[in-house]
């Protein structure tokens, strides 16, 4: 994995986002599923239990992805990225609407594109040879 930039950013990526799910509970008591509105973790970014579930979702695919190969964390951190990125530039149209199932607000929208941002790079330009000489059995010839 020390070799890989692609697995290690997934495995990272995966565990900050799994303990942000698991964290996100603390703060959403009494929080409706889907609030536009929800509580505060670390007293800066809005969540609710939705937007927990997303938070366990993203991170264990991550972490699966960036334990399992090379061709499988470029694909989850290219795939992740680019949902982020929608996510984060959508996400400053939708905050203030009823559309807003994720409890999202403008620390939320800079996160998310930052993410977007590591996860694009990183999955983009880190491990082209590995990717490409990857084997269907997932090991690197």
């Amino acid at each position: 994995m020390a070799q890989s930039p692609n697995r290690l950013v997934a495995v990272i990526f995966g565990v900050v986002y799994l303990l942000v799910g698991l964290l996100g509970w603390v703060y959403t008591a009494g929080v409706d599923f889907a609030a536009t509105e929800g509580g505060l973790l670390l007293g800066l970014f809005e969540v609710n239990p939705l937007h927990n579930i997303v938070h366990l979702l993203i991170g264990a695919a991550l972490l699966i992805a960036g334990l399992s190969n090379v061709a499988a964390a470029k694909g989850t951190n290219i795939t992740v990225g680019a949902v982020y990125l929608i996510v984060g530039i959508v996400g400053f149209f939708i905050a203030e609407t009823p559309a807003n199932i994720l409890a999202l607000n403008t620390p939320d929208h800079i996160l998310h594109l930052g993410t977007a941002i590591i996860l694009l790079a990183v999955g983009l330009a880190a491990d082209r040879a590995d990717a490409r000489t990857t084997t269907t059995t997932g090991r690197t010839v």
